[in-house]
């Protein structure tokens, strides 16, 4: 599998974590010493206490995806590796942060790091378990699941706009997601009868997924070769 990712991306990124954890921290020990010290300073301590929880909360999102190891690119090139060359896949190259364009056909993958188990429900993916604990991780520690739907929206209509631009005189519709949790103790409980936006999987069945999509000829390789072609090299 050829690898293509921008190292500028994550160096600068990397770095906005250092910088935003470094200083959330500090202006959260400034402002707990103006709580205690100064306590007829009390507005000066909130906004000091609320500017740098601000600043932590920023620095998880930046460190979850740049700085912490594995990355999440990391995580999922280990998980396809033995893919051939007749795949590729493009980190933060695209309106995707992770596209593969292969055989098994377009995919955009979706890494989450939460743990707990996953399930899905009234048309919603939801982290249940963990107990104080998990509340505390997702408050301080960890960033909450959100709405990978709608993430996944955005990101397709971005890339099939895209793909419009770049090659405006294909038909590239097909665009398939994976949501894929990378944390070892992730436990996905979900229905094999419900109705699933995207694969939902464990990052270590990826290269199963992939595989198995790939069975089923989705795209030509003619087709792969003239997106490889219009995608960056480098």
């Amino acid at each position: 599998m050829r690898i293509i990712i921008n190292e500028k991306t994550i160096n600068r990124n990397r770095l906005i974590a250092q910088v935003t954890m470094i200083s959330g921290l500090a202006v959260l020990a400034g402002g707990m010493y103006v709580s205690f010290q100064m306590p007829d300073q009390f507005y000066l301590s909130l906004v000091a206490l609320l500017l740098g929880f601000i600043l932590s909360q920023i620095g998880i999102y930046f460190s979850n995806r740049w700085a912490r190891r594995p990355r999440p690119d990391e995580q999922i090139d280990q998980s396809l590796k033995g893919l051939d060359d007749k795949y590729s896949m493009y980190h933060y190259k695209t309106p995707s942060s992770h596209l593969i364009v292969g055989p098994a056909g377009i995919w955009a993958i979706f890494p989450k790091h939460q743990r707990g188990t996953i399930t899905f429900e009234k048309g919603r993916w939801k982290q249940r378990g963990g107990g104080m604990l998990m509340t505390y991780l997702k408050v301080f520690a960890q960033e909450g699941l959100g709405r990978p739907d709608l993430e996944m929206i955005g990101v397709i209509e971005s890339l099939e706009k895209y793909f419009a631009k770049i090659l405006p005189d294909e038909d590239i519709s097909q665009i398939s997601a994976a949501l894929v949790f990378t944390h070892p103790e992730v436990v996905i409980d979900i229905d094999n009868e419900q109705d699933l936006p995207a694969a939902t999987i464990p990052v270590n069945k990826l290269k199963d997924l992939i595989r198995k999509s790939a069975k089923n000829k989705p795209i030509s390789l003619s087709v792969v070769k003239i997106l490889q072609d219009a995608l960056p090299q480098n």
